[in-house]
């Protein structure tokens, strides 16, 4: 049985703090914490390491929202702010700050469930498209190493693109290594050399 979803919950006023307890219990099962104090709010978080983290407040400040979204891990898991008045571009810079729900108007109890999943959902969507990007960005840095390789390979022993990369290619067989750890390998040692 998976362990329950552990939530954070950032929230000054005390009584409104158990308003929101009880319609996430009415809603599932979570561990819920709670955060009144927000001074040293990141050791706080951290400590806690929650799955999710839920903020509320009336009408951040700028400097407010991106304190607030540095201390929660906006890039380590998600976060969903509710507030009840929204300032001139505050949800763009909360989104740019890696919030994943920014919702005006408050936390209202009965929607609570579904704008949890909404953000979880949507942090997971941006969360596999970074890992696709870095593997891409990966694949590209190796792709121009083995390229450069080919290169210093083709100029060196006089042979055209395809002798190159399979001679490359049967070294890295040889050797058990990746072929752009070879290509890496013979780059690092021609600029040792030169």
């Amino acid at each position: 049985m998976p362990r329950p979803l552990s939530i954070v919950l950032v929230e000054p006023d005390a009584d409104r703090a158990a308003e929101v307890g009880d319609a996430l219990r009415a809603a599932g099962e979570f561990e819920l914490h709670l955060i009144h104090d927000t001074n040293r709010l990141a050791r706080q978080i951290q400590a806690l390491n929650p799955d999710v983290v839920l903020i509320d407040l009336e009408n951040p400040s700028r400097d407010t929202l991106e304190e607030l979204t540095l201390a929660s891990g906006a890039l380590e898991r998600p976060v969903a702010m509710f507030v009840d008045r929204a300032g001139e571009g505050l949800s763009a810079a909360a989104i740019e700050a890696g919030v994943s729900a920014y919702v005006v108007d408050g936390m209202q109890p009965n929607r609570l469930k579904p704008i949890l999943d909404a953000a979880i959902a949507r942090f997971a969507l941006f969360q596999r498209m970074r890992t696709e990007l870095a593997e891409t960005k990966r694949a590209l840095e190796e792709r121009k190493v083995i390229d450069r390789a080919k290169g210093m390979i083709m100029k060196a022993r006089g042979i055209n693109e395809e002798q190159a990369y399979a001679l490359m290619r049967k070294t890295a067989m040889n050797k058990n290594q990746r072929m752009a750890d070879v290509a890496q390998s013979l780059v690092t040692a021609a600029e040792l050399l030169s």
